[in-house]
């Protein structure tokens, strides 16, 4: 059942000048991991964190490293998570967070999809 949904657009011109006027940006953004990628690839995993926050619904807590975006042996996408947002996945009952990215004209996107295994899931929490 899905518990959650998230979109999100990232201008990537608007990008590169937040990240150009703010060093420290990619560092309080980015796990380690995700740090060395091109600039469009980093707009495209900052949408997709944008989008898992609004998935998740409840959003005290969390920083930007509880959230990675990591490839598998394919390159697709999924999102790995620590810290807050793992305890905030754990108590919505969320077993599956899908994730799609894109990025084209100037402009990526991510769409998230939080997803339970209960089906006596109800928005509120647990049945």
């Amino acid at each position: 059942m899905i518990v959650g949904i998230g979109v999100d657009v990232v201008d990537l011109a608007r990008f590169e000048r937040a990240v150009g006027r703010t060093p420290g940006l990619i560092d309080r953004l980015f796990a380690p991991a995700e740090r060395g990628l091109p600039l469009r690839s980093l707009a495209g995993r900052f949408a997709a964190k944008e989008a898992l926050l609004k998935a998740l619904g409840v959003t005290d807590g969390v920083r930007w490293h509880d959230m990675q975006v990591v490839s598998d042996a394919e390159g697709n996408p999924d999102l790995r998570v620590s810290g807050r947002a793992a305890q905030i996945v754990e108590s919505r009952g969320i077993a599956h967070l899908h994730v799609s990215m894109s990025h084209d004209a100037g402009v990526a996107t991510a769409f998230v999809v939080a997803e339970s295994d209960d089906a006596a899931f109800t928005a509120g929490g647990a049945a």
